[in-house]
């Protein structure tokens, strides 16, 4: 599991967005955002820089 910490994600369209980013690439990914601590955490195949990139193609700064 790859917990990322997200900015500006604040309401459930951006849980949506950011889960359906990661799930688009990789349907299987088990994807889990907290708003009050600004993190994601993936389960997934892809790399923790592409998953960074798909958050940050949703236009939330993630590290």
């Amino acid at each position: 599991m790859q917990v990322f910490s997200v900015e500006g994600m604040t309401c459930g369209h951006c849980v949506r967005a950011v889960t359906q980013a990661v799930q688009n690439q990789d349907p299987t990914a088990e994807v889990k955002v907290d708003l009050a601590a600004k993190q994601v955490s993936v389960q997934s195949q892809l790399s923790r820089e592409a998953i960074i990139g798909l958050i940050k193609e949703e236009g939330y700064a993630a590290v």
